[in-house]
């Protein structure tokens, strides 16, 4: 549905170039939710500008829905539906006005009828006579994703869809897009917010001028942490994991001390689900005494940092030297 290859955008100021997207190779899949991540200035917002046919590459070669970039852009356009942080909406005309006005721009037939089913479907059909420029910073996100989808886009950019949003406006916000994957568009999602990221895409890409990584969140998890078990103990003796040390499967063991001499053992392995009993059965032949166990998750902010400063071990080590196992 979106294809890529070594796609670039370099600008000139002051004499200087600034390359802002370098050798951009991807494909997004026809249905797929994609999130496209990276820091302040990394050229998300670049990339989806190309794509979407406002700025011309400088190198490389895109495809929208078939269709070349810079061959073929105003028929590119009209499949596309596109949601910035910043709405642009006509402030002094009404809210139903604004969507009459984009989805005649748009060619849609019978626009009244969209109009009302989109402006029902945001909760803004009561508000349909107000001037746009009097809506809340949520409702006029609102807005301008009914405006994005009036005339029924196969594809949706949607750059920082809930920035700046509070939290009622934003699960709506968040709500809806849910709502748009299950209609089956296909999706490229901007977004700094990594539990947004996580709850939404199907697979991510983290993104700095160049493609770091590009994949599930679950994969990239792996990929860089492998699995791990952590078993909560009512008493750590050095014993217990030597004897977890011992099983063949078992690629790594550290200790965790807790309060009143508990603690957990993380323990390194590749498939906890089976291999979790044996785990168990050892410790309980030891004379251990299990709470419980579980597996470590790792959050996709580590994914995320570890990714982007591979040499700063921002997702195994807390800002204090210690190992961190949030959530264990």
């Amino acid at each position: 549905m979106i294809r890529t290859e070594a796609l670039g955008k370099t600008f000139h100021s002051d004499g200087k170039e600034i390359k802002a997207v370098e050798g951009l190779t991807l494909r997004v899949n026809e249905g797929e939710v994609f999130g496209f991540l990276g820091p302040n200035g990394a050229g998300k917002t670049t990339t989806i500008r190309m794509l979407t046919c406002l700025i011309a590459p400088t190198s490389g070669h895109a495809w929208v829905n078939g269709l070349e970039v810079g061959q073929a852009d105003p028929k590119i356009r009209a499949q596309l539906g596109i949601l910035t942080e910043s709405p642009g909406l006509y402030e002094r005309l009404s809210v139903q006005r604004n969507l009459e006005v984009f989805g005649r721009l748009y060619g849609v037939k019978d626009i009244k009828g969209p109009v009302e089913r989109y402006l029902r479907l945001l909760d803004l059909w009561d508000r349909r006579d107000v001037e746009a420029g009097t809506l809340s910073k949520g409702m006029k996100q609102k807005l301008a994703i009914a405006r994005a989808l009036l005339h029924e886009p196969a594809v949706v950019f949607l750059d920082e869809p809930t920035s700046a949003l509070d939290p009622e406006a934003a699960k709506t916000v968040r709500d809806f897009i849910e709502t748009l994957c299950r209609q089956g568009r296909t999706i490229f999602l901007c977004t700094h917010n990594l539990d947004e990221a996580e709850r939404l895409c199907d697979r991510i890409a983290v993104f700095r001028q160049k493609l770091i990584a590009v994949d599930t969140p679950d994969a990239l998890r792996r990929q860089l942490f492998g699995r791990q078990s952590v078993v909560h103990l009512a008493r750590l003796e050095e014993r217990f994991a030597d004897a977890v040390r011992k099983l063949s499967f078992v690629t790594g063991v550290s200790t965790l001390p807790g309060e009143g001499g508990a603690g957990k053992l993380v323990i390194n392995l590749n498939d906890p689900a089976g291999q979790n009993p044996a785990i168990v059965q050892a410790l309980a032949s030891e004379g251990a005494q299990i709470q419980f166990v579980n597996e470590l998750r790792h959050s996709l902010e580590d994914v995320y940092l570890s990714l982007l400063h591979p040499a700063g071990g921002y997702a195994k080590r807390g800002h204090n030297g210690q190992a961190n196992h949030g959530g264990v």
